[in-house]
């Protein structure tokens, strides 16, 4: 039975219940009740993110009052024995809640979307169920008191996963994308549920509270080891190094599908849970050092990348990367005694701009047919109604003031630079990967813009043409310019000269119409937009807990300088290419290794050949053993058959048949012995 948390809502259900059922409960429905049917799926899946949202912002609003912390149950303690309790309740608190409304908001706008983007795809109640589903499972992440709960969550994310990047599951890209982005995480999952039962069974209880006070007051290399098994899983889950070749490829699934695991889901899981385990990392020198590593060398190496793709879709899959590992450094630099603030509001408000690029990007793929950069060029010219929705999220994620990306990212290097002056080893590692990750930012965001806002050769001839046409001061007199010409009159026809005659002109072809987003999509489009905008004013709530009152004006000054310049030599690099690319510029082979990752792929398969090779011996000998046995088998069935063919009915004969045999062993044991 559920229990539920006591308090002075008067809701029957506890709104954190809420938030996780009400979107499961539409997945099972639709897949259920509607199979095929586009109206009815679109209805419940619209209808369990919405009361989601309205959960979150109840909760919200308790948050707020202050009657909100505490814990609700789920299907109550699981029975283990002493050795191990399992409370499996969620827990609440001002992280939970505010996390909560920007996946609700977040998936309702992913689902208001994905209707006209998949307006004719057969199989849209399907990926309309999956996409709740997803939902359901990461505000289970969210709202989890309970590593088990936490591990349930983490695992349906995986397969929901699968299901939305091989949605095209006809396109052999698709399938092989899914295959591998399931494959990879499922094998960074196994460190990841060894570290959660090491220290689990340390602290004898599965409730992440329990676990936290337990370790803070026995710090060990149990503690280390369990927190470094957490991290690997966590780096696959969120494609940091070495398993960030996945996401990239996981753009094959429909863009609607990259917004959701992109901005608020499963790439951002893995900050939620280290900011659980924040305080124990702070007990882990080893533990952090190694997060700050991986997260610094993710941030550099992928915005690098960001910048060299050929595909618009791969330069934010590659962005996202880079922002996840700036928030895992802001876990990695967070002082002793502090939550993990830094990384979840960063998380906020990349959530916000990430989901409304990637959203945008698929209204323009739609219009242009594709995310390449030779069909991209110049597309928010071409349809100016995306134009400043674009402007809005590459500025936000390039974080230029007032953005909320500007906020989130400048608390964290404030922060990462304040450390590293007092000495802390660790926080300098971060500072200058956060450096390199500002420069490779605006130059990626400035690479973006200029391609989308491209002029074309046409266009710049018809402006130049317009330019040469038109009367200048210098080739009229100035008198001409004010007063009717004597030979021309005021209807501009010569003096002396019979009106034309008037002629029909011939009707004109009425235009295509252009696919356009229905209402409630584009309102769902301005809400991020204007969120990614103001959405930093959320440290000045109770919400988030951050000195954001004293910024350092000297090192705000050098990072906007530092962008700037980044901005400029971008733009000099774009001048004379084709489609305002300013990554022509660098060497083809270095572009075209970049574009594929690097080749991690090939180092994958180098990783993976001795495995393979040992595999393969130890299929052929099984087959060689399975071959023996037959062999056996058919034998004995011969010799069988033998002794069928000489037993004909009569006893003498096989009793003498058996003599022989006695008399010829006893003559071979007295020879031998």
């Amino acid at each position: 039975m559920i229990d539920t948390l006591t308090d002075s809502s008067g809701w029957p259900v506890h709104p954190s219940q809420l938030i996780v059922l009400l979107p499961a409960l539409a997945a099972g429905l639709s897949l259920v009740l509607v199979r095929r049917a586009r109206v009815p799926a679109f209805v419940i899946a619209l209808l369990g993110s919405l009361l989601g949202l309205v959960a979150a912002a109840a909760l919200m609003v308790q948050q707020l009052r202050g009657t909100a912390e505490g814990s609700s149950g789920t299907v109550g303690a699981l029975p283990l024995g002493r050795v191990l309790q399992a409370p499996m309740r969620l827990g609440v608190d001002r992280f939970a809640v505010l996390l909560a409304v920007t996946v609700a908001l977040v998936a309702l706008v992913v689902q208001l979307v994905a209707r006209w983007y998949l307006r004719e795809d057969a199989r849209y109640a399907g990926f309309a169920a999956t996409v709740s589903l997803f939902t359901a499972a990461m505000q289970l992440v969210v709202l989890s008191d309970d590593v088990l709960l936490t591990v349930v969550g983490w695992e349906l994310m995986g397969w929901c996963s699968y299901l939305l990047i091989g949605h095209d599951s006809e396109r052999e890209k698709a399938r092989r994308a899914a295959y591998k982005a399931f494959l990879v995480t499922r094998l960074a999952d196994a460190p990841f549920a060894i570290g959660l039962i090491l220290l689990a069974t340390g602290a004898h209880t599965t409730a992440i509270s329990g676990i936290v006070t337990h370790w803070q007051a026995r710090p060990s290399a149990l503690l280390t080891g369990g927190l470094i098994a957490v991290i690997v899983g966590v780096a696959g889950k969120s494609a940091q190094v070495p398993f960030q070749d996945w996401l990239p490829d996981a753009m094959e699934g429909p863009t609607p599908a990259s917004a959701l695991i992109h901005a608020a889901t499963m790439v951002a899981a893995g900050t939620v849970v280290l900011a659980r385990l924040l305080p124990l990392l702070e007990r882990s020198d080893t533990a952090r050092t190694v997060l700050v590593l991986v997260a610094g060398v993710s941030t550099v190496l992928a915005g690098f990348l960001a910048y060299c793709q050929t595909d618009l879709k791969r330069l934010l899959a590659w962005s996202t990367v880079s922002q996840v590992g700036l928030m895992l450094i802001g876990i990695a630099v967070v002082p002793v005694g502090h939550r993990g603030d830094l990384a979840l509001n960063h998380l906020v408000s990349h959530a916000m701009f990430k989901a409304l690029l990637f959203l945008v990007f698929g209204w323009l793929s739609v219009l242009v047919g594709g995310t390449v950069v030779a069909r991209m060029s110049g597309a928010t010219r071409a349809h100016p109604a995306t134009r400043a929705l674009v402007a809005i999220g590459l500025l936000s994620l390039a974080g230029v003031p007032p953005m909320a990306g500007f906020v989130s990212k400048d608390l964290i290097v404030d922060e990462a630079a304040t450390r590293a002056v007092d000495g802390d080893g660790v926080s300098r590692i971060a500072f200058v990967a956060l450096a390199l990750s500002v420069a490779l930012t605006a130059a990626y965001c400035m690479r973006a813009w200029l391609i989308l806002d491209h002029r074309s050769v046409v266009e710049r001839h018809e402006a130049l043409e317009i330019v040469q046409d038109s009367v200048t001061v210098e080739e009229v007199g100035i008198v001409e310019l004010f007063v009717t010409s004597a030979q021309v009159d005021r209807r501009g026809r010569e003096v002396g000269q019979a009106a034309p005659v008037p002629v029909e002109p011939e009707p004109e072809p009425k235009p295509e119409r252009i696919p356009r987003p229905d209402a409630a999509s584009r309102l769902g489009l301005r809400v991020l937009a204007i969120l990614a905008v103001v959405g930093g004013l959320v440290v000045t709530t109770p919400l988030i807990d951050l000195d954001w009152a004293h910024p350092a004006w000297a090192l705000i000054a050098a990072t906007l300088l530092l962008m700037a310049a980044v901005a400029v030599f971008v733009r000099v690099q774009s001048l004379g290419t084709p489609y305002g690319d300013a990554a022509a510029r660098l060497p083809i082979t270095l572009r075209s290794r970049a574009d594929r990752g690097l080749g991690m792929d090939g180092v994958y398969v180098a990783l993976t050949r001795p495995v393979l090779a040992l595999a393969r011996l130890v299929a052929d000998g099984e087959r060689g053993l399975e071959t023996g046995v037959h062999s056996t088998a058919k034998g004995a069935r011969g010799l069988a058959g033998a002794g069928a063919r000489l037993q004909n009915g009569t006893p003498t004969a096989g009793l003498v048949a058996v003599a022989v045999g006695v008399v010829a062993v006893g003559l071979i044991g007295i020879s031998l012995w």
